[in-house]
């Protein structure tokens, strides 16, 4: 059973968001790669695995991701905001993973599709995390991973942003797992920490 997609207002309010800021994406992070690539290796894919990237925007990790499930396997890159997928083709990444324009809360993939997910970066962004894992839950494999992640932790970014510390956040790790479990998800690991945030759960 597929999730009930973002409403309109939803989709225009992250396409405004993220669609002016595309452009200059890359340049504002450029030493996240490291941190991208030591996330995706603590998923431990295999060779030739189906791998969504929910939430790619400019696609930052299907390089080390592409790397991961070698020459055998296949990345999928979803993302709503067109602007953030003319970016990731921009630098190359469209010949790393298959891009999808696509609501990720109504993906365009069958049940039990894939071995694995990577998002980073995206609950925030959705109207109901626990409706949003669900479906990438659905989409998933048991047994399958799943890799929530940002490239510094939950107190670094607030500091960054000028703001306070929410309780209510779903990434709080007093949060996130209760989450996962109400969306059909094992949590096995929660860092949060300055140098990343990085939660590992399985289908």
């Amino acid at each position: 059973m597929t999730a009930a997609p973002s409403s309109p207002s939803d989709l225009v309010r992250t396409r405004g968001f993220f669609g002016p800021r595309a452009a200059g994406w890359d340049e504002k992070f450029p030493d996240d790669a490291p941190v991208y690539a030591a996330a995706v290796a603590a998923m431990g894919m295999l060779n030739g695995a189906l791998v969504l990237d929910a939430g790619c925007g400019t696609a930052r990790a299907v390089k080390p991701l592409r790397e991961a499930v070698g020459p055998d396997g296949l990345v999928i890159g979803a993302d709503a905001t067109p602007e953030m997928l003319a970016a990731a083709v921009k630098a190359g990444r469209a010949s790393l993973a298959a891009l999808v324009l696509t609501d990720t809360a109504q993906l365009p993939l069958p049940d039990r599709a894939v071995d694995g997910v990577f998002a980073a970066g995206l609950l925030p962004h959705v109207p109901d995390a626990v409706a949003a894992l669900r479906e990438l839950a659905r989409v998933t494999r048991p047994g399958g991973c799943l890799a929530l992640f940002h490239p510094i932790g939950r107190a670094a970014l607030a500091a960054r942003q000028g703001r306070e510390l929410s309780p209510h956040d779903v990434l709080d790790p007093a949060n996130i797992s209760s989450a996962l479990q109400a969306a059909g998800w094992v949590p096995e690991s929660i860092e949060d920490s300055d140098a990343r945030y990085l939660v590992l759960a399985r289908r």
